[in-house]
């Protein structure tokens, strides 16, 4: 099978000329000072073969992009019984929004709203006591990178300013969707946002879902069935209310977050991860859209 690599750099000249990157996450202190300048851009084959181009290899914060493997996590332990406690739909709302938790009595649109994926660690921290833990430890196993890990100052800085999240546990506590404790609850939030990957890392990390369910190592995390599902999602969801716009330019399942980074799907063929930390105002990266938008362009790959 042919490389992707021309088709890599190819997208990576054309991003170069982009004129509006957008602007960094500044209501995290500790992502402000990212460069808008910077991006990586890395696709992973069926086998785990990786390459890529730019700043393909530099670690940064992956934030939202870690609720893809919570939610795997959580629905392979759970299964059905998940999606009791948080919806499938697309928000319509920003991804920190309260507006909805009212209406519909305590429980989030989709798992990839803040909201929703404080439930998903709620109940993968009942289920194994270690939410964060075990996050770290898929993400070591699939990306083949033992030292990936929390970083410890990123963490502390969206606790001192994650009053928006506390909300958000309080009021779905009180409807009884939440368990844990929520300052507990919050501290494993923040550090499996905190998380340090690359786009190589998550590139191969993100492979089952391009498999199917099928791990790295042969053995199977998620059903044929519910591999779909979380695809479905991010397809639908995956780039908060933003998520018909990136369906439309770029037609793969995705999951952004706002440290800069997107992973994007092609069943049956590739995973992709993106960074560029300039963000556009709903909080996806300006270039890792158009670099994504661009890869599907030329290659004609997409789910429809």
């Amino acid at each position: 099978m042919q490389s992707f690599l021309p088709v890599l750099e190819r997208v990576f000249e054309e991003i170069g000329g982009l004129a509006d990157r957008g602007r960094p996450a500044d209501y995290i202190p500790a992502l402000a000072a990212g460069d808008p300048g910077l991006f990586g851009m890395a696709v992973a084959e069926l086998d785990g073969s990786v390459y890529g181009v730019g700043e393909w290899q530099r670690p940064f914060s992956t934030q939202s992009v870690t609720k893809v493997f919570t939610l795997a996590l959580a629905l392979a332990k759970e299964g059905d019984a998940l999606w009791d406690h948080v919806g499938r739909e697309p928000s319509g709302n920003p991804f920190n929004s309260l507006v909805q938790l009212e209406y519909e009595q305590g429980i989030p649109r989709n798992p990839f709203i803040n909201a929703g994926a404080l439930v998903v660690t709620d109940r993968l921290h009942r289920m194994t006591g270690d939410a964060s833990g075990s996050l770290r430890d898929l993400l070591r196993a699939e990306s083949g990178n033992d030292d990936l890990d929390f970083d410890r100052d990123v963490a502390a800085s969206e606790g001192e300013h994650g009053d928006r999240n506390a909300a958000l546990a309080h009021f779905m506590a009180s409807y009884g969707n939440i368990a844990t404790p929520v300052p507990t609850l919050l501290r494993e939030y923040f550090r499996q946002c905190s998380i340090e990957a690359s786009c190589a890392d998550l590139a191969v990390a993100t492979g089952f879902l391009a498999r199917h369910g099928i791990r790295a190592d042969g053995s199977r995390l998620l059903t044929r069935s519910q591999a779909k599902q979380i695809n479905a999602v991010m397809l639908t969801c995956g780039t908060y209310d933003a998520a018909g716009d990136f369906a439309y330019r770029v037609g793969l399942p995705g999951k952004s977050g706002v440290g800069g980074a997107i992973i994007a799907v092609v069943p049956g063929r590739c995973t992709l991860c993106v960074w560029s930390p300039g963000l556009d105002a709903r909080g996806n990266s300006v270039a890792g859209v158009a670099a994504l938008d661009r890869f599907t362009t030329i290659t004609g790959l997409s789910v429809f």
